[in-house]
């Protein structure tokens, strides 16, 4: 290994949020982690990873819709591949995260989940995982 882990991310629509948790929690689990960090990269363009709520089905899709009308897919661009939309949310998205982990478990609220954001999909994905101890 390189020093971090590649985690597959498979998605299935053009515009979507992955529920990653449990591949974070697997994650943790394989490199026996305790206490320290997480980061978490996406090596995409026209990909990003956030934290949000995963307790209402609801909330993802409300996301994604407001994203898709904050910048629509149509708006003029002059990117010749088409997608300028999907490289713009994922700078506003951002590409990584930094988890602070405890006991094994990424510390996160109550309703929190860490998802993989897709803004050009569907496509064969892949996420980073690197796990530093204190």
């Amino acid at each position: 290994m390189k020093g971090y882990a590649s985690h597959p991310v498979n998605t299935t629509d053009a515009f979507q949020l992955v529920d990653l948790t449990v591949a974070v929690d697997s994650y943790l689990r394989s490199v026996e982690a305790d206490t320290g960090r997480l980061i978490i990269f996406v090596p995409h363009t026209t990909a990003a990873v956030t934290i949000n709520e995963n307790a209402d089905p609801d909330v993802p899709r409300d996301i994604c819709g407001f994203l898709r009308s904050l910048i629509p897919r149509d708006w003029g661009f002059c990117h010749r591949e088409g997608n300028s939309d999907a490289h713009i949310l994922s700078s506003l998205v951002g590409v990584s995260l930094t988890v602070m982990v405890a006991g094994g478990s990424p510390v996160l609220g109550t309703w929190q989940s860490v998802f993989f954001a897709e803004f050009d999909g569907p496509r064969n994905r892949r996420v980073l995982f690197k796990f530093i101890s204190d």
